[in-house]
């Protein structure tokens, strides 16, 4: 497997960041660039998720709160926005920031405890590169060079304890890993496997970067991958090297061991 990973990797025009996981063991079985940061497009909203509800845990906060949506809060690819919402729960935000990638509900998120909350969180958890630093679609401060960053180290950190369920008490980690099992976007981990497989995993997505990074269930096997390509300059190119990466892992770990069985 590891060759076939390599000469996906080497023929790759952009740079690939990948790790993959041996769940029960916690221990790599790839690992590629894994400690370089890099911006994080929307797998920021994954620890955005978990500090919420521990937020909600500690300050004992219902998930049916209702919470105010301005209309100066309304951006782009939002499915708030599309309905023209002015309250929502909490529970459906973290819901649509997840499953839809939904950035009117993330940056509601962000206000809700503020970015160095969530930064305090992100460093408590383990996340060594993993900032939030500015909101969905400010394009403004991007410009000036202000982004959120990850790398493939803190994502295979942070997939591992949510697979570990120890992050959070047992009804929101068991919720986490539902949301993300609930993810409607699959051009990218799932774009070749054939089989109905459940993956629990996050996209993220900018001009110049592709990523998605999940937990793959069988009754095989179970492990974590993310595969993370930077210096992009066309997406779908992107997401067809994530899939092949992803295909190869799956076709190792899963699919030849369950026709040797």
């Amino acid at each position: 497997m590891q060759q076939t990973i390599q000469h996906i990797i080497d023929d790759a025009p952009y740079k690939v960041h990948m790790f993959v996981k041996e769940l029960k063991t916690n221990q790599f079985i790839i690992k590629e660039r894994i400690d370089e940061p890099f911006s994080s497009a929307s797998l920021i909203k994954v620890p955005i998720l978990i500090a919420i509800l521990d937020y909600l845990e500690n300050h004992n906060v219902p998930l049916e709160q209702v919470m105010t949506i301005s209309r100066e809060d309304w951006v782009d690819y939002s499915v708030i926005s599309e309905q023209k919402l002015t309250t929502s729960t909490i529970y459906e935000l973290l819901v649509w920031m997840i499953t839809t990638s939904d950035n009117t509900a993330t940056n509601v998120l962000i206000d809700f405890i503020g970015m160095d909350a969530l930064n305090k969180f992100f460093r408590k958890i383990g996340l060594s590169h993993t900032q939030v630093q500015r909101k969905m679609m400010d394009f403004e401060r991007l410009a000036k060079g202000v982004d959120n960053i990850t790398s493939a180290r803190d994502m295979a950190h942070l997939f591992s304890d949510i697979y570990a369920k120890n992050l959070l008490n047992p009804v929101f980690s068991q919720l986490v890993i539902d949301i993300l099992c609930r993810q409607r976007f699959h051009e990218s981990l799932r774009r070749y496997i054939a089989d109905d497989v459940e993956i629990a995993h996050k996209t993220g997505g900018l001009d110049s970067v592709d990523h998605d990074v999940g937990i793959v269930y069988s009754d095989v096997h179970n492990y974590c991958i993310g595969v993370f390509i930077t210096e992009v300059t066309e997406n779908d190119i992107a997401r067809q090297i994530i899939g092949h990466l992803s295909k190869a892992v799956y076709d190792n770990l899963i699919r030849l061991k369950g026709e040797a069985t």
